[in-house]
């Protein structure tokens, strides 16, 4: 197949699938059940969709702080404030082409602060390696911390302990079978797959090789736990999300996290999946639709407005390159 119409199917397919469900999602939803959603949405508290907003700006802060320990190791110090402004450039970048924000980081690195390109998208992909990591410590607290409740949910939709355990099981000796093939092979897929683990294993031990481990791993902390916040904080926008536990908030941000992943910043997606978890906990699918909006467009709008004042602001900082 072409490799431009590969490109330009790897851009047009996640955007026309989120466009998709967020029609799926006005077409299964009743008129009356639209209007309450729609309610709930203009009645949410500014000031805790705000706060949100804040402590989000702030994770983008820490990423780009703790970008310069990357790049240290590596002789560059940049501008924390011109890294503050890639950053969101890049993460507007995303929401129309995927993974194009890597790209243009290492580029706008380069231009404004003569950082070689293939060194400046080292460190992203070392970044996206710990966020990685993170990610799955995430995912393992919240099925620890609601493994009753979510077992419960899967027997009541006939999948009982032994069945689920079967199906890990069987993922589980499906996994290292395949792995272990991989290990043998000599294929183009199986010389990639070798390359992309030694990368991330490359990646994970840099850490240990730079000077300022330890602020490092506080970043990466501060980071994640400013994500998992800046959802948290919105349970106080919607009635039946109040009182909603920590734990049980984490599973729907796993959920929301994966969907971020599929489609262009989550759009149509991330609202249905983060109130499909909460319907785990009770929480009726009009309060779960209007958490899962109210979050997704506060973010949204925090990387648009951001993202496109630092396209105009980084040129005028540095006028001189």
């Amino acid at each position: 197949m072409n490799k431009n119409l590969v490109r330009l199917l790897k851009t047009i397919l996640p955007i026309g699938f989120g466009l998709f469900l967020v029609w799926y999602s006005y077409a299964v939803t009743s008129e009356e059940d639209r209007r309450q959603i729609i309610k709930y949405i203009g009645e949410a508290d500014l000031l805790w969709v705000s706060l949100s907003i804040i402590i989000g700006i702030l994770s983008h802060i820490s990423r780009a702080v703790r970008w310069n320990y990357l790049l240290a190791p590596l002789g560059y110090k940049p501008k924390i404030i011109n890294n503050i402004l890639i950053i969101l450039m890049a993460y507007f970048t995303n929401l129309g082409i995927p993974r194009s924000g890597e790209v243009l980081r290492a580029t706008a690195l380069a231009s404004y602060e003569n950082v070689p390109f293939q060194k400046g998208f080292g460190t992203i992909v070392t970044e996206r390696v710990i966020d990685l990591l993170m990610l799955f410590l995430v995912i393992s607290f919240a099925l620890f911390s609601q493994t009753d409740i979510i077992m419960g949910y899967l027997k009541d939709h006939g999948l009982g302990m032994g069945t689920t355990l079967a199906v890990v099981g069987v993922g589980i000796l499906g996994m290292f079978i395949f792995l272990a093939f991989m290990r043998r092979s000599s294929s183009r897929l199986a010389i990639k797959l070798k390359d992309f683990v030694k990368g991330l294993l490359d990646g994970v031990l840099s850490i240990f090789k730079m000077e300022k481990k330890w602020p490092f791993v506080f970043h990466t902390l501060f980071i994640w736990a400013a994500y998992v916040f800046m959802f948290w904080v919105i349970k106080f926008t919607v009635a039946e999300t109040v009182s909603l536990s920590f734990g049980e908030l984490l599973v729907a941000f796993v959920a929301g996290a994966f969907a971020m992943s599929t489609t262009n910043g989550g759009i149509g997606l991330y609202p249905i999946a983060v109130s499909a978890s909460l319907g785990i906990f009770g929480v009726s699918s009009v309060g779960g639709d209007a958490f899962g909006w109210i979050m997704w467009i506060a973010q949204t709008l925090m990387i648009v407005v951001f993202g496109a004042i630092s396209f105009l602001i980084i040129p005028l900082l540095n006028r001189n390159r």
